[in-house]
């Protein structure tokens, strides 16, 4: 189930010096595409953002330690099984998977970054991956981002990605990027995984951060159910195949601008392919005094069970929005000051019920597949938006048989 139509783009400009190659391991699935490796050309610069669980996998384990000492030039991702919670057995699968890359390509382990998603505590099957490595070599093609998409699904019901082109000093850019995730959605840095890559010419310290600040407003702002995942990785490489340098203030503005709107793309693939999902909400605070103040509003309101449960249910049930915003933790709330809306129909103020709301109202907003949530603390001029699900009978069954 997934919300709204299928935003995947028709096209998917290929990065030059960026390739992707797909292959079939069976590691969950017979003949499903399960194991991605990216190649990025020598001299390109990367940057990585990580999850903050600290039972974090052992692939982010590795890639943490090599983005720290060396270039990377190759990505390699297994779906159906997310080598975490596995030990130092789980370390060691994973350098043995790097090492036969790191030998088939000519390059030093270091080089290499894995990235696993799946069944948390499992041992991965290594000889299912090294198996299909020169497949996976072989299919390695500019213009193969949409499969490579298919082959980073876990639960997810459809491919995300995004893509788009800026002038720059009148010279074209190109970013193209994609994600995967569904479920144990609340990246506490990035989304489960996300892959994008630009032709840019961009130094390192600037490349970390602008996929941090990136990261902040589109991936750091969706969840689904309130779960860190340990193994969120997101992966920025600048090849500088275009050879448009960016690095004046002017030009890193515009660039910033762009990669935000891909990246929110990615944000809001992930939410409309939430499991179960069957709503996409935006939960929007304004006038909040701080921008902590208003992101524990939204996040407050968007984890709460009764509110996604209402939600699900199309039921306009207010009561249970104003008691997620009473229990947010805001010093000296002042509940008499602030308003609630659904779209534009005010359900709060003063204290109580608005004067002018009624059910019919809020009910036709509560119907739509799309709902804006609005808060107006009214307490300063920060403003924050977080996306978020409803919480349906499909998402239960989707986690109690996950592992069946």
């Amino acid at each position: 189930m997934a919300v709204g139509s299928d935003t995947f783009p028709a096209t998917m400009h290929p990065v030059a010096g960026f390739r992707l190659g797909v292959a079939s391991a069976g590691i969950k699935k017979p003949g499903r595409r399960d194991v991605v490796l990216m190649e990025i050309a020598p001299g390109s610069t990367v940057a990585g953002v990580f999850t903050l669980n600290a039972f974090c996998a052992a692939p982010v384990q590795v890639c943490k330690r090599h983005l720290q000492t060396h270039i990377s030039r190759y990505l390699l991702t297994n779906t159906g099984n997310a080598n975490a919670g596995t030990g130092a057995q789980g370390l060691d699968d994973a350098q043995r998977c790097i090492s036969a890359v790191a030998q088939l390509c000519d390059v030093a382990a270091e080089e290499v970054l894995p990235f696993s998603t799946g069944v948390i505590g499992e041992p991965l099957p290594v000889d299912k991956i090294l198996a299909v490595l020169g497949d996976a070599k072989a299919d390695l093609k500019e213009d193969n981002w949409t499969l490579a998409a298919e082959g980073i699904l876990t639960t997810d019901t459809r491919l995300k990605g995004s893509s788009v082109q800026l002038e720059i000093n009148g010279q074209t850019v190109t970013l193209t990027g994609i994600s995967k995730g569904s479920g144990m959605i609340q990246p506490n840095m990035a989304t489960m995984l996300g892959y994008v890559a630009t032709d840019a010419k961009i130094a390192q310290p600037a490349l970390q951060t602008l996929l941090s600040s990136a990261t902040q407003r589109s991936f750091n702002r969706i969840t689904v159910d309130s779960d860190t995942s340990t193994n969120d990785s997101c992966i920025l490489a600048a090849t500088g195949a275009s050879g448009v340098e960016i690095s004046s203030e002017a030009d890193l503005a515009q660039f910033s601008a762009a990669l935000d709107q891909l990246m929110i793309e990615l944000a809001h693939a992930i939410i409309r392919d939430g499991e179960g999902a069957t709503k996409f909400v935006a939960i929007e605070v304004e006038k909040a005094a701080a921008q902590q103040e208003a992101l524990d509003v939204a996040f407050t309101v968007a984890h709460s069970p009764l509110v996604k449960t209402a939600l699900f249910a199309s039921d306009a049930n207010w009561g249970r929005i104003l008691a997620a915003v009473g229990r947010a933790g805001v010093d000296q709330l002042d509940i008499d000051a602030l308003q609630i809306y659904l779209d534009d129909v005010c359900i709060v103020e003063n204290g109580g019920r608005a004067l002018s709301y009624t059910e019919e109202a809020g009910a036709a907003v509560m119907a739509q597949q799309d709902i804006r949530i609005r808060i107006v603390l009214n307490r300063g001029d920060v403003n924050e938006i977080v996306w978020t699900t409803d919480l349906s009978h499909d998402y239960v069954t989707i986690n109690a048989d996950y592992r069946s």
